[in-house]
């Protein structure tokens, strides 16, 4: 990453003593390249910042218009982007401390300031500002990617609760990012057997346990924070810090509601028959072995009725074939209106 130059700093410095001590360090160390713009107050500071732009601000916590933690979130206000070192006193480390939480990057203590230490605080601090902006846009650029993509994400930390959900996640969950932030996956999360209906194991403490990708067992279910349930598919995978330990989990998953719908749907064309929705061949072939496996197993017996349907060969070539499949129909639901849903 390239470094920014410092070519103009704002010093926002009541004390005349104080700013002229600073000048002549920048002077001392031949920084004369550097345009060094004094305000005495706060209110003279937000003036200069919305004319033009400083590479840096020096800010004193004790301003006759402004002190402390007050004066560190107005020049932020003020200049959100420009990096911001703290001026205090001795007795007062404790403030600038606090002022490192509010958006400075660094602080000075009066009386203890020597050039060298001075110009390495701003130089640092610029790094670490230019340092955090392209954080925030490379964090920006993978949260607008993960809002874009179909499949729903969550992640979590090591200890299980949630730490992101895109946009997807919270629909199909009915949980908002922020009141998901914090609790527990299981929580959010809720996953069932959709046969046994029994709560399938937390699959993100599995792979954080393991340290490696986990999918869910076949015909999970999402009970969503409504109540409704939706069938899923997922895959979950371990989040790693540097030392390559895992820091957390990420699971992706989708509804596949559509997609089991369509499976079921081909399932039962290919064993019934279009017209009557009677069971084919094969679903029949099927049963029969079925049922003479557990006529076996219990000792007992099985049959099989044929009906024969006469004189419809008549009926389709006197009547034509839309009649004959009529009858068909008509036939095949009073066959199953007289027989039980269950032959064992």
């Amino acid at each position: 990453m390239p470094k920014r130059p410092i070519k103009q700093l704002l010093l926002i410095e009541d004390n005349a003593g104080d700013a002229r001590l600073i000048r002549e360090m920048f002077n001392e160390h031949g920084a004369l390249d550097i345009e060094l713009v004094r305000a005495t107050t706060m209110s003279e500071a937000e003036a200069q910042l919305s004319q033009r732009t400083f590479d840096i601000l020096l800010l004193d916590l004790g301003l006759p218009d402004s002190q402390g933690l007050d004066a560190v979130r107005r020049a932020h206000a003020a200049a959100p982007r420009v990096p911001l070192v703290v001026l205090t006193g001795m007795d007062d480390e404790s403030l600038a401390a606090q002022a490192l939480q509010v958006g400075a990057q660094d602080y000075l203590i009066k009386g203890q300031i020597e050039t060298r230490g001075l110009l390495r605080a701003l130089r640092y601090a610029v790094e670490r500002k230019t340092m955090e902006e392209a954080l925030f846009v490379e964090k920006e650029r993978a949260q607008v990617t993960l809002n874009c993509i179909g499949d729903a994400v969550i992640c979590t930390d090591a200890s299980g609760n949630i730490t992101f959900l895109n946009i997807v996640a919270e629909k199909m969950t009915s949980w908002s990012r922020q009141e998901a932030n914090g609790r527990p996956m299981a929580e959010v999360f809720q996953i069932l057997d959709a046969n046994t209906r029994e709560t399938t194991p937390n699959p993100m403490e599995i792979s954080v346990e393991k340290n490696c990708t986990v999918h869910l067992p076949a015909n999970c279910i999402l009970v969503r924070r409504d109540g409704s349930e939706v069938p899923i598919e997922d895959s979950v995978a371990p989040i790693h810090d540097r030392e390559g330990k895992p820091t957390g989990a990420v699971v992706v998953f989708r509804d596949v509601s559509a997609a089991r719908a369509m499976a079921l749907e081909m399932t039962h064309s290919a064993q019934h028959d279009f017209l009557t929705g009677m069971p084919n061949r094969m679903l029949l072939n099927d049963r029969v072995n079925q049922a003479i496996a557990w006529a076996q197993r219990h000792a007992k017996k099985v049959a099989v009725l044929f009906l024969d349907l006469d004189g419809f060969k008549h009926i389709n070539d006197s009547l034509g074939h839309a009649t004959g499949d009529k009858l068909l129909q008509s036939v095949a639901k009073r066959l199953v209106e007289c027989v039980r849903g269950s032959i064992l």
